[in-house]
C-alpha cells in the first residue's frame, strides 16, 4: 500500500532530502507501509531507507539520518493512513446505542481500532483482530494492549457482546501474555449479569495472565434514559456497589500479598454510588487506570492540595468565579472551593452541580454534561462573570459540547467568560484564582 505525503516540515530530515508534498511513500526499509503503525515501527530503525515516488512517477530511494526520537517530518492524508475500524459488537450496555437521534454523526461511530489502542490508550475488544493484526502486535512487541474484557466466561461474553467471536478471541490474552506483552483490562459491570460470582471468576481467570497482567478496572454500566427497545439493565444501588467493591478489593489485597501490587481497582463511581470514602493515595499505586476513572478523585485532590500549599498570593487577594460540573464530582469541587475561601476569605467560589436532564439523572459524570443543561440550570444564578467547567465537557480540540452547543453560545446566554479547565489540580487552582501563575 502506498501513502500520499501531504506536507513536509521545514528543516526536517525529510525536507533536507528534498521529499515534497505530493510525493508518495511506498515502503520503509523494504517493508510496505499499510498504516501508521507500520510507519512508526519501521521508521525507528537506524538510518531508515525510504522508497519515494514523485508526483511525476519517478521512484527514488532516500536514506534519512535521524537522532533518537526525531520526527522525520512527514505528514499524511490521514493520521491512521487508513480508514478507522468500527466495532463489530452489539453490546447490551453499549453507550452509543443509548444516544438520542439527531446528534452529529461522529457520536454514533463505535470505535474498536487496535491501532488507536496502541497510539492513544483506547480499549479494544479483540473481536475484529485478524491473524495478521495479532502477528504484527507480536512482531512489533506493542505493549501495553488495552482490552475491554467485561467477562472471562466465553459464553457470557458472547451473550453480552452479541458477537460469536467474543468468546474465542479471549485466547489472545494468553497469547499476548506469553509473549511478554503487558495487558490493561477493563470490566464494564452490569448488575446481576457479570458481577457477583461471574466477577470473581473473571478476576481469577485474569490472574492467570500474571505477570503480564498490569491492571484490571471494574467500571459500572452507564444507563441513559434513551434505552427504548434495548435489553433491560439495572443500575447499581449502594448495596450492590458495595458488593462489587468488596469482591474487587478482596482480590486486590490477595494480589498485593502475592505479587507486591494490587492489580485490580474499582472506578471512583463505585465508591460514590456506595456512599463510601475514596481509598488513600497509596491504594492506586502508579494510577494505571486513571483514564478509566480509577483514582481521578484522589489524584486531583492530591494535586490541588499541593498547588494550594505552594500558592504565594497574599491572603487578602480578592477574586470570584462560578464552577459547574457533573453531580458526581460536585462534592469534591465544593471541598476545593471551601479550602480556597478559607485561604482567601474575601474571595468567593460558587460550585453548581449540573443534573443531566439530557441523558437522564443516572448519568452523573462531568464529561456528559451538555451545553443546553448548563445554560438552563445556570440562568439567573450568581456566576460572578466567570464560569469554569471541566475541559472533558467539550469535544476534543473543539469548543463544542456533546449537543453541539458552543462555548460562545454559553457565554452569550449566561453573560460570562467561560474557561475550560484541564484535569489538573494546578490548572484548577489557577483558574479559580484567575491567575496565570499562582
Amino acid at each position: 500500500m502506498s501513502v500520499k505525503i501531504t506536507a513536509v516540515l521545514p528543516g526536517s530530515a525529510a525536507a533536507k532530502k528534498r521529499i515534497a508534498a505530493g510525493d508518495t511513500l511506498l515502503c520503509v526499509n523494504d517493508h510496505p507501509i499499510n498504516d501508521i503503525l507500520d510507519y512508526q515501527f519501521y521508521i525507528q530503525e537506524e538510518k531508515p531507507r525510504l522508497l519515494i515516488q514523485t508526483e511525476k512517477g519517478k521512484q527514488r530511494r532516500v536514506r534519512l539520518r535521524l537522532q533518537e526520537g526525531e520526527d522525520p517530518g512527514l505528514e499524511f492524508e490521514s493520521y491512521l493512513m487508513d480508514e478507522q475500524r468500527p466495532c463489530s459488537n452489539n453490546c447490551v450496555f453499549c453507550f452509543v446505542h443509548q444516544m438520542p437521534k439527531g446528534m452529529r454523526k461522529t457520536l454514533y461511530f463505535k470505535d474498536d481500532d487496535a491501532r488507536l489502542s496502541f497510539l492513544f490508550g483506547n480499549y479494544i475488544t479483540l473481536t475484529n483482530l485478524s491473524e495478521r493484526d495479532v502477528e504484527r502486535i507480536l512482531e512489533m512487541h506493542i505493549s501495553p494492549v488495552n482490552v475491554s474484557v467485561h467477562t472471562m466466561n466465553p459464553a457470557l461474553r458472547v451473550a453480552m457482546m452479541k458477537n460469536p467471536n467474543a468468546g474465542t478471541c479471549l485466547r489472545l490474552l494468553k497469547r499476548f501474555a506469553d509473549a511478554g506483552i503487558e495487558l490493561n483490562t477493563q470490566l464494564v459491570l452490569c448488575p446481576g449479569i457479570n458481577d457477583g460470582e461471574e466477577l470473581a471468576f473473571s478476576l481469577s481467570e485474569l490472574e492467570k495472565l500474571m505477570p503480564a497482567l498490569r491492571s484490571i478496572a471494574a467500571v459500572p454500566v452507564g444507563l441513559t434514559k434513551f434505552r427504548e427497545h434495548l435489553p433491560h439493565l439495572e443500575a447499581y444501588t449502594p448495596e450492590t456497589a458495595k458488593q462489587v467493591i468488596e469482591t474487587v478489593d478482596s482480590f486486590g489485597e490477595k494480589c498485593l500479598q502475592k505479587y507486591g501490587r494490587r492489580v485490580a481497582y474499582c472506578a471512583d463511581e463505585f465508591y460514590l454510588l456506595a456512599g463510601l470514602p475514596m481509598p488513600d493515595e497509596d491504594y492506586y499505586e502508579d494510577y494505571p487506570q486513571l483514564e478509566n476513572g480509577v483514582g481521578l478523585w484522589k489524584s486531583l485532590e492530591t494535586e490541588f492540595s499541593a498547588a494550594l500549599e505552594d500558592c504565594e498570593l497574599p491572603a487578602d487577594t480578592v477574586f470570584a468565579a462560578a464552577l459547574a460540573t457533573g453531580a458526581a464530582s460536585a462534592p469534591l469541587m465544593r471541598h476545593f472551593a471551601s479550602l480556597v475561601q478559607k485561604r482567601f476569605p474575601a474571595s468567593k467560589i460558587d460550585v453548581y452541580a449540573i443534573e443531566n436532564d439530557f441523558f437522564g439523572h443516572s448519568i452523573t459524570v462531568a464529561g456528559l454534561v451538555t451545553g443546553r443543561d448548563l445554560i438552563a440550570q445556570l440562568k439567573n444564578k450568581e456566576l460572578h462573570g466567570r464560569l469554569l467547567i471541566p475541559a472533558v465537557m467539550l469535544k476534543s480540540d473543539e469548543d463544542v459540547f456533546l449537543d453541539d452547543i458552543s462555548t460562545k453560545d454559553v457565554e452569550r446566554e449566561l453573560g460570562v467568560t467561560l474557561t475550560a479547565v484541564p484535569n489538573s489540580g494546578d490548572d484548577l487552582l489557577r483558574a479559580m484564582i484567575g491567575q496565570t501563575d499562582p
